[in-house]
């Protein structure tokens, strides 16, 4: 029997835009040519895994749909939640379906990850899908590339052969408790899972039997028609709103982590999508989008819907002039050089892979004191992203209008 992938795609994505009511979700953001929701359509085509199941709502239906027709995948079933209870019903409800035999191996992938090297991950959960049983459950840990706090943690001990159970779990830490995280040889918690039909249901009736009760009920009256389950509203409504890890990790024993060290991201930030431009930005120079200034020049990598991506170069004593934007906020990402930063009443100095926030309407202004020259990722955020928004109150060049 193959493992049955479940991809949990009803998530709004609402970190990256904070401040917009007309924000897309962001499996659904074109990246060039590329989303999120693709990327993970195209891992679950390998011969390692059944026909998906995707878990979404009706709103994100006709996206899903289009993606699914892009993707070639013809089978496949669709479960809509009719109100947002986070990921332990979502789960749950995805698992009681029709046709799924109560030994079925699910894996739940987050519609939003980008994972490199699939082949490698898809080895391990195959070397793993005989250690499930009708009780535990496996997450996956990533190998910490840095400190960070957007991540939560967890810390495993090794019980028998290559198995490690979960000894406890940290939630997003700050950096300081991080870095001692990681000496522990703590992991990056992922947030998917690997499990055996009744192994959800087991511990559902366990821990949280209000979800159960509500869930079943929901799905037993579904209706169902071309591939897609609506939920009964007034059941699924009842459940109780909590993510997996609240509702079920935290509380059984049986936790095994798969521990990995390939390249991950949920890029669930600005940071980590300028870090990823960075990464490929190869893939998107083109000469003619290379613009000169007299303080170095700057490169458009890749425009999307309500964000425009730069890469930065200040030469040795260049300077940007004193400025802030009425329609974008801006984040910076150093890869190169230690600039000194303005922003509004402060200044210092940035180093290679920190993180800069320029909020909108915010005075700023990067510095290029050193011998070698500065580079900056850019990411600038909002509804109008042209050249002319820009309010100059000093600049060495004599750019500011009288």
């Amino acid at each position: 029997m193959k493992i049955r992938p479940v991809i949990l795609c009803g998530g709004a994505g609402t970190r990256l835009w904070p401040n917009s009511k007309n924000h897309q979700a962001k499996q659904f953001i074109d990246f060039g040519n590329w989303t999120l929701l693709g990327k993970t359509l195209d891992r679950v085509k390998s011969s390692t895994f059944d026909a998906p199941i995707i878990s979404t709502n009706l709103k994100y239906l006709k996206e899903v749909k289009k993606h699914l027709k892009k993707h070639k995948i013809s089978k496949y079933k669709i479960v809509l939640e009719p109100a947002k209870r986070n990921t332990a019903p979502a789960i749950l409800a995805s698992a009681l379906i029709k046709d799924i035999p109560n030994n079925q191996s699910l894996m739940f992938f987050a519609a939003d990850h980008l994972i490199e090297k699939a082949g490698i991950f898809n080895k391990a959960i195959q070397k793993n899908k005989d250690n499930l049983t009708d009780q535990n459950i496996f997450i996956f840990g990533i190998k910490p590339t840095s400190p960070s706090s957007e991540y939560g943690y967890f810390v495993t001990k090794k019980i028998k052969g290559n198995i490690n159970k979960v000894k406890k779990f940290v939630e997003k830490p700050n950096e300081a408790k991080a870095k001692k995280v990681i000496k522990q040889k703590g992991y990056w918690n992922s947030g998917m899972f690997f499990l055996r039909k009744d192994s959800i249901i087991n511990n559902f009736k366990k821990y949280q039997p209000n979800i159960y009760k509500n869930c079943v009920s929901a799905v037993s009256k579904a209706k169902v028609r071309d591939n897609t389950y609506y939920l009964d509203k007034a059941s699924f409504a009842k459940a109780p709103t909590k993510s997996f890890d609240y509702a079920i990790l935290e509380k059984s024993n049986q936790i095994n982590a798969i521990k990995l060290d390939i390249p991950w991201s949920d890029l669930g930030s600005w940071k980590e999508i300028c870090k990823m431009y960075d990464k490929n930005k190869h893939k998107h120079y083109k000469k003619k989008n290379v613009y000169y200034r007299p303080w170095g020049r700057y490169v458009n990598l890749f425009e999307g819907k309500g964000f425009l991506i730069k890469e930065l170069y200040i030469k040795p004593k260049g300077i940007l002039s004193l400025q802030k934007h009425h329609h974008r906020a801006e984040h910076w990402f150093v890869t190169q050089g230690s600039p000194k930063i303005t922003l509004n009443n402060d200044s210092f100095i940035k180093k290679p892979n920190e993180y800069i926030f320029i909020p909108l309407e915010a005075i700023h202004r990067i510095q290029n004191y050193g011998k070698e020259q500065v580079k900056i990722i850019e990411a600038q955020v909002g509804p109008i992203l042209i050249e002319t928004d820009i309010v100059r109150y000093q600049d060495v060049y004599g750019r500011v209008k009288a």
